[in-house]
């Protein structure tokens, strides 16, 4: 029987799903996490075959210490992951001192952390990326750099997880106020401004960096954006990938090398004709995260695709392969929140009786993502996107 280690199998509080998954498939999951055993959900106790408490997970030592633990009581460890952005550089030196062969190490790892590295892989891929400039203490090259690409720029931590420290330049002004105020012990990345939606591409590869499963999901506005602006969000999963874009996306997990993951890789869609970048609906990479979507997104693509990613994802791991069957209906899958601070038209009462046959999930975000996820989510499926959109005005209208 192989091992497992997730880390940090009760956040989010879905992941308890991977390792039921993985369970199912015959593994050993022991789970390593900062809650305290009595805290865990009673669904991924079931999962586990152990759990290791280590109160303080950013002390290396106190991880490397729950791995050794493991090794000893259940032997050789098959796989370490955590599927979580804040844990990959960790995931990926605990892996390499315990020789898991199966999962990145940390020359690769790099890559998925480095937002200036990513657009040397998007570029192999055979795409354009944005143009752009890492801060050094020469104010000169960024006045330069803005000079050739004009305002607006878009500046943010070139290794950070989330939205957070991203500054949106308007003018010469703002970009005296961002190099003041940038963090010196930090390297920060800047980019001309792309006027496009995102779209994600997401899914699970495997062992050769093949895709077994894509999906993508649209969204109404930038994490930074709902992030500094405090905004409600939207976004909706659609199980007809635009065949373009799922080439595209395929060529980049074989060009980021990314073997036996879930990935979520955004982009934009250019809204206009850029002189540089393309014409009008060009697919233009933004950045890679080689980890599920935020929050609980595998549910919403469940929900659009009749499917289980969570199995999906096992059986990359188990088996090399996809050996789920799509259900035959599938759906636009659709998620709106709201902000406690915000006063909307219609209640949840109301909200809950029109679309009682649509609604799939709903309940409060976990803080530690509100900031870039809303306080309270529905998600919500139908057969048209139309409707869907719909029920996203219902959600969200204001007074």
């Amino acid at each position: 029987m192989k091992n497992f280690i997730f880390i940090s199998p009760h956040f989010p509080d879905s992941y308890w799903k991977f390792c039921l998954a993985l369970k199912n498939r015959g593994f050993n999951v022991l789970g390593i996490g900062d809650a305290p055993y009595f805290e865990i959900p009673d669904q991924c106790k079931f999962a586990l075959t152990e759990y290791y408490c280590c109160q303080n997970m950013d002390d290396y030592e106190n991880e490397r210490r729950a791995v050794q633990y493991f090794k000893d009581k259940y032997g050789n460890i098959g796989f370490l992951e955590s599927n979580n952005e804040y844990w990959l550089e960790k995931d990926a030196r605990l892996r390499e001192e315990f020789n898991i062969t199966s999962g990145a190490n940390t020359s690769e790892v790099k890559y998925f952390k480095h937002k200036s590295l990513q657009k040397e892989i998007f570029i192999k891929a055979g795409c354009k990326v944005a143009r752009f400039i890492l801060v050094d203490e020469n104010k000169e090259n960024l006045l330069n750099f803005a000079k050739e690409v004009g305002y607006p720029l878009f500046a943010k931590p070139d290794n950070g997880v989330g939205s957070h420290g991203t500054f949106k330049i308007k003018n010469s002004e703002d970009l005296e106020v961002f190099y003041l105020k940038c963090p010196k012990d930090r390297s920060y990345i800047v980019e001309e401004y792309v006027d496009g939606r995102i779209i994600s591409f997401d899914g699970i590869s495997n062992s050769k960096g093949d895709v077994i499963f894509s999906t993508w999901d649209i969204f109404l506005d930038s994490v930074a954006n709902i992030v500094n602006d405090n905004l409600d969000d939207m976004y909706y999963c659609d199980p007809n990938i635009d065949p373009v874009f799922d080439k595209i996306g395929r060529k980049v997990v074989k060009a980021f090398n990314l073997k036996n993951r879930f990935f979520h890789i955004e982009f934009f869609r250019l809204n206009n004709d850029h002189p540089y970048l393309g014409k009008k609906g060009t697919y233009i990479p933004l950045e890679g995260n080689m980890r599920p979507a935020g929050g609980y997104t595998p549910d919403l693509i469940n929900y659009a695709n009749s499917i289980s990613v969570y199995d999906i994802y096992a059986d990359s791991v188990a088996y090399d392969e996809n050996r789920e069957v799509r259900g035959d209906k599938t759906y636009i899958a659709i998620t709106s929140s709201r902000r406690y601070a915000i006063n909307y038209v219609h209640s949840k009462e109301e909200i809950n009786e029109k679309y009682k046959r649509n609604i799939t999930m709903s309940g409060d975000y976990p803080l530690a993502i509100r900031d870039a996820m809303g306080d309270y989510y529905y998600f919500a499926k139908f057969d048209t996107l139309e409707e869907a959109l719909n029920f996203d005005k219902f959600v969200r209208e204001r007074k």
